[in-house]
């Protein structure tokens, strides 16, 4: 039997640097001793009250401009279209950048993990949202809810203009309703399989009617002439619904918190979700009226969250593993597209998702290929300890002042480090003891390059 915590338990280093990767990236030392001290509840209310709603890097500035009307399209050459697909394709590459560069460089992880972990949720690609504006727009969307209230979202997210073109709700219309949307936001977004039906789907399609994407602007636009008025019937309930009435009903379901919830469970607690301490967080969470830090807050309350078992037992998505090395080591670099690169690299491609249900995420982030990508990457990083500093670096290079990190746990890259010293490295690397056996009289920097190989370093 799990031992009972009580949120009043002061944290030490271990606690401090488990709770800030398993809701962040993994922090460095500074970051770890500012939650040395503090209870549970004071470390979870610390989080929660800095959070943000806007970024604080600022996006490419063509993120505001307007796309080209219908008609400037329709002139184009043939040249001119190719070109203007290469630069769509490029804007995408900047994009995932700026947004690698928010995870590093933010105040609040916290913010960032949710803003991903609703991309992966409300999911739009870049194969069928043409402009990279549109899905900077969907960006911004989710990050100013992420942590906000999660029915507001639900109805932001269903009027986007990119969750609009890549469900195909824009060419939803009376007469010929698309149902693409109406199902995945009860199977995906709300309720979960098995707990609707497809008349509950094309009732609610019809309910979906009108709402489109301005074809000159890509921005949202009601669409009175398109729009089924009649009755419909979905999940027992009759009216001449729209879609955010449907949406209501959707909210309305104690499904809705409950899926929400375990989602949000497996995120960050464990991929086993316990029905006994999700049920009063759900129960909160719809008392609330769907307000996504009492979901959050009650989920980093529970038992299971701080039970010893249930540390290191999931695996760090490739966001994860690349921007918690480059914050927890203090990593310069003179670009960000690079680490956006190995994030796709591993498999979790940005703002290109593989299909409607997203990353699968868990044990599915590794496999051979994947391994070897990410202990490539450690490779690279601890091959950077000898480049230039950041002021002198080449164009998509890093460099990693490995003397300066081990200074803090008083050795050097070339002594040999005692036992004190080993412990407080592997504790500042690992979530638990190394798998792999290490060679005794190893030098720092290779003790250091033995823990950042083993595979207790791709959990949390």
């Amino acid at each position: 039997m799990p031992s009972h915590v009580t949120n009043d338990v002061a944290l030490d280093a271990d606690d401090a640097r488990y709770f800030l990767t398993r809701i962040g990236f993994a922090p460095d030392r500074a970051e770890v001793a500012r939650y040395v001290g503090l209870t549970r509840e004071e470390a979870v209310a610390s989080v929660l009250s800095t959070t943000r709603t806007i970024a604080v890097t600022p996006m490419p500035l063509w993120t505001a401009e307007p796309i080209p009307t219908r008609t400037e399209r329709n002139a184009w050459t043939p040249d001119e279209r190719r070109a203007e697909q290469q630069t769509r394709g490029q804007r995408y590459d900047e994009l995932r950048a700026w947004w690698v560069r928010e995870m590093i460089a933010t105040p609040s992880p916290l913010t960032e993990r949710m803003t991903l972990f609703w991309h992966n949720h409300f999911t739009s690609a870049q194969d069928k949202v043409s402009w990279p504006q549109s899905m900077a727009q969907q960006n911004a969307l989710l990050r100013r809810d992420a942590l906000g209230n999660f029915a507001t979202m639900l109805h932001d997210v269903a009027k986007d203009p990119a969750m609009l073109q890549y469900l195909d709700g824009a060419s939803n219309r009376k007469g010929k309703p698309n149902e693409n949307f109406a199902r995945e936001v009860m199977e995906l977004f709300t309720l979960g399989e098995g707990r609707y039906t497809q008349r509950d789907v094309a009732e609610a399609a019809r309910a979906y009617t009108g709402w489109g994407v301005d074809p000159d602007t890509a921005a949202y636009v009601w669409q009175p002439d398109r729009h089924d008025a009649g009755t419909k019937t979905v999940l027992g309930e009759t009216g001449p619904f729209d879609g955010d009435a449907v949406l209501d009903i959707l909210l309305a379901r104690p499904e809705t918190a409950d899926f929400v919830v375990r989602k949000l469970w497996r995120e960050f607690v464990s991929e086993s979700p316990d029905p006994a301490q999700i049920e009063p967080v759900a129960a909160r969470f719809r008392a609330s009226h769907y307000d996504i830090k009492v979901a959050l807050r009650g989920l980093f309350l529970t038992d299971a969250f701080w039970d010893e078992r249930n540390r290191g037992a999931l695996v760090k998505s490739p966001a994860e593993f690349v921007v918690g090395a480059v914050r927890a080591f203090d990593i310069g670099y003179e670009s960000t597209a690079p680490f956006a690169g190995t994030i796709r690299n591993l498999g979790e491609n940005l703002f290109y998702p593989p299909n409607v249900k997203g990353w699968p995420g868990g044990a599915t982030w590794i496999n051979s290929s994947t391994l070897l990508a990410r202990k490539q990457f450690v490779e690279q990083m601890l091959r950077s300890t000898a480049a230039a500093p950041p002021a002198r670096m080449a164009k998509g290079s890093m460099h990693f002042d490995i003397a300066r990190w081990l200074a803090d746990y008083y050795t050097s890259p070339t002594a040999r480090p005692g036992l004190t010293a080993e412990l407080q490295l592997q504790h500042a690397v690992l979530p638990f003891a190394p798998v792999d056996p290490i060679a005794t009289d190893s030098t720092a920097s290779a003790y250091l390059q033995a823990l950042l190989m083993d595979p207790a370093y791709q959990l949390k």
